[in-house]
């Protein structure tokens, strides 16, 4: 039962970006808080409002994590109840996975980067198997999150090692990803200026096509990048599965910091046309001096929040769902977070302790 001295943090989802990452922070800093949460008006800044699939998908996972009272977790609700009334305990074995009347489902990697932290702060080991979409447009992909996702963790003191049993392209796939998680105490980071570069690579993960078609993306890569000046790694992975597919991801490791690019094919694109993409996002990135990359800047802000020592890192742009994400954290800690630079410019971010 709920704690009556428990406080309850309401949350507007229709606040900045109004969409999934202010859902989805509410929810883990609900858990990791241990104070109760009700969100309104979910996904109230977007074209779909209500819980989706990949809410509903978390909320369960984080529910058997915390033993939480919930309310109003069906696809389609506007307004959630979470109310923990344990502290994260781990996780073993399958997560649930909620799909829509459409057919549409979670993309699993963002549901267990979600869970990361909680998962790290129980004090025991978690192995876990989440099903979805482990490839998509404008959404995290395997490859970025064991590559650059996890290893900007392990600089963090948090320890993930993922396996992909079975890619999936698209929400509407069924793709397996499995992922064991170590209990860690995180520390903070001083990535002010990047250091020197320490290697750029690339994966083509491809599923029910021709040879051909990854060897003309890496072949397109490695030429893109020998014409920037620069040495990259290209490999080149295929990997049965139900449905055809194919993904590119492009990363950079500095001394301090790392980002990417990534690029979905489809039936109407060429090889070349999808490597030129992931390859442009990274470049540009690279351009500048910023230490990650927006989505990077997203993922590894909740465990710095917990860490034990301040932070400071550079992000090359200030989007509307990171300054949503920063918004949100505030609604559950005092914790002193300065965001310096214009949304949509630059930025830099310094964490605190008290």
């Amino acid at each position: 039962m709920r704690n009556e001295s428990q406080s309850l943090v309401s949350i507007d989802g229709t606040h900045g970006e109004g969409g999934g990452a202010l859902i989805r922070t509410a929810l883990i800093m609900s858990a990791l808080t241990q104070q109760a949460t009700r969100i309104n008006e979910v996904r109230g800044g977007t074209r779909y409002p209500g819980l989706d699939a990949e809410d509903v998908t978390l909320i369960r996972a984080l529910a058997n994590i915390c033993s939480a009272e919930t309310d109003g977790v069906e696809i389609g609700s506007n307004t959630v109840s979470f109310l923990p009334t344990c502290r994260p305990k781990g996780f073993n074995g399958a997560i649930p996975s909620a799909r829509s009347s459409s057919k549409r489902g979670a993309n699993s990697l963002i549901v267990l980067s979600s869970l990361l932290p909680v998962l790290a702060r129980s004090g025991v080991y978690s192995s876990l198997t989440a099903e979805g979409e482990t490839y998509g447009t404008n959404a995290l992909s395997y490859d970025y999150f064991a590559n650059v996702t996890l290893t900007a963790m392990k600089q963090i003191g948090l320890y993930a090692f993922p396996e992909l049993v079975l890619p999936g392209f698209g929400r509407e796939s069924n793709g397996v990803v499995e992922l064991d998680v170590e209990p860690s105490s995180f520390t903070g980071i001083e990535w002010s200026e990047r250091g020197a570069l320490k290697s750029v690579n690339a994966i083509v993960t491809t599923s029910s096509l021709p040879s051909a078609v990854g060897e003309r993306i890496a072949s397109h890569l490695t030429h893109l990048a020998q014409n920037a000046g620069m040495k990259m790694h290209v490999g080149h992975v295929d990997m049965e599965a139900p449905a055809r597919g194919v993904f590119v991801t492009a990363w950079a490791r500095y001394e301090r910091g790392m980002g990417g690019g990534t690029a979905m094919g489809s039936t109407s694109l060429r090889a070349e046309t999808v490597a030129q993409t992931a390859f442009q996002e990274l470049f540009t990135w690279m351009s500048g001096n910023s230490t990650t990359d927006p989505f990077l800047a997203d993922q590894i802000l909740l465990p710095l929040v917990l860490a034990e020592t301040s932070s400071t890192f550079t992000v090359s742009r200030l989007t509307q769902r990171f300054l949503s994400i920063v918004w949100v954290v505030k609604q559950f800690t005092p914790i002193h977070i300065t965001v310096r630079g214009a949304e949509n410019a630059q930025g830099t971010v310094t964490i605190q302790r008290g």
